[in-house]
């Protein structure tokens, strides 16, 4: 039975509650005002019963967090009786490598919808892939977008600066001390923006990590069902 599930805020701070993200909602799972997001990341162990948990990846905090947001966001889309997701499930629970696993799962299957058969397994779990490709690419904008916002910001920032110190240049001996706090700013910048865009960056990251993981997860399933069904 489909739970109630909101998917969780990725980039936007509880500040930044009104305006920019509210109309970023995915039609399958209602999204708040938030965002989400990628790269090349170690590859997270999949636990027995379905849950991708406890993994470390060195230098970004979220993966946990964005990964348990990807799982819930799963088990949210979950249909009222037996389909892809309850095969998924049972299917962890005895060993998604193990073929008796899929057999066992199906013949429950079946007892609780008789008309259940492998090409309506099939046709479900991309049901699920798809909703969750939605969520990813949704967050995957946001992210980069915020990131190249923020890009941008500094940018400009230092353009600025950078202009107001050619015409302190004009004026040193008048100016020399103004010259000096701009130049002081200039090489605060950085240094200031540099934890909000490596924080971007590392959501971004985990963001990927969680789509794969969930989405490496379904397919092992898909092929086991292709496979032993």
């Amino acid at each position: 039975m489909a739970k109630d599930f909101s998917w969780k805020s990725l980039f936007i701070n509880d500040n930044d509650k009104d305006g920019e993200s509210k109309q970023n909602t995915n039609t399958s799972a209602e999204l708040p005002d938030e965002a989400r997001f990628p790269t090349s990341v170690a590859s997270p162990n999949i636990g027995s019963t379905g849950t991708a948990s406890n993994v470390n990846i060195t230098g970004n905090p979220f993966i946990n967090e964005i990964l348990d947001v990807y799982q819930k966001g799963f088990d949210s889309l979950n249909n009222e009786g037996f389909d892809f997701y309850e095969l998924y499930k049972s299917v962890h629970a005895v060993g998604i490598n193990n073929p008796q696993s899929y057999q066992m799962a199906f013949a429950m299957g079946k007892s609780l919808r008789p008309e259940i058969s492998k090409e309506f397994l099939l046709d479900k779990s991309q049901y699920y892939i798809s909703e969750i490709e939605k969520v990813f690419q949704n967050y995957d904008v946001i992210g980069n977008s915020k990131q190249k916002e923020l890009s941008n910001s500094i940018v400009q920032k230092k353009e600025n600066l950078s202009k107001q110190i050619a015409d302190l240049q004009a004026q040193i001996t008048k100016l020399q001390n103004d010259l000096q706090i701009k130049n002081m700013e200039l090489e605060r910048i950085d240094i200031d923006n540099k934890q909000m865009f490596l924080e971007i960056q590392q959501k971004i990251e985990a963001n990927n990590l969680a789509k794969q993981k969930i989405l490496e997860s379904i397919n092992t399933v898909v092929a086991g069902i292709k496979q032993y069904l």
